[in-house]
């Protein structure tokens, strides 16, 4: 099954992912914040990373374009989790690098379906 980093610093929304992810199968890293997630990336390869947007240290979007930079996780799918859904801030996002993103709040059946769709996997 996929490995998945997810950075997110609320704890409780954080664990529901986790959870929810674990229950399918996932193996999942955490991070609290920007800078953890990044000392993350560098040390392990990920199928998938989920990053919210605003994070404490670094946001998710500094953290796309730190890891873009790196050239052994140009390919590395990344997703943004943010409550900022207008038009400017997914401008933002794809312009950072991200492959994906889902607007909170979200749900986790849907969350699941959608990491499937990415990872080319089917769900029953």
């Amino acid at each position: 099954m996929a490995k998945l980093l997810l950075a997110e610093d609320e704890e409780v929304l954080r664990m529901l992912v986790v959870d929810t992810l674990e229950d399918e199968g996932y193996e999942i890293d955490e991070a609290v914040d920007g800078e953890e997630a990044f000392q993350l990336i560098q040390k392990n390869d990920y199928d998938l990373i989920l990053l919210d947007f605003m994070m404490p240290v670094m946001t998710g979007l500094e953290v796309i374009e730190k890891v873009r930079e790196l050239p052994e996780k140009e390919n590395v799918k990344i997703m943004m989790l943010t409550a900022k859904n207008q038009q400017t801030d997914k401008d933002q996002v794809k312009e950072a690098g991200a492959d994906y993103f889902i607007s909170k709040p979200f749900s986790p059946i849907m969350l699941v379906e959608v990491i499937g769709e990415i990872l080319g996997e089917t769900t029953v």
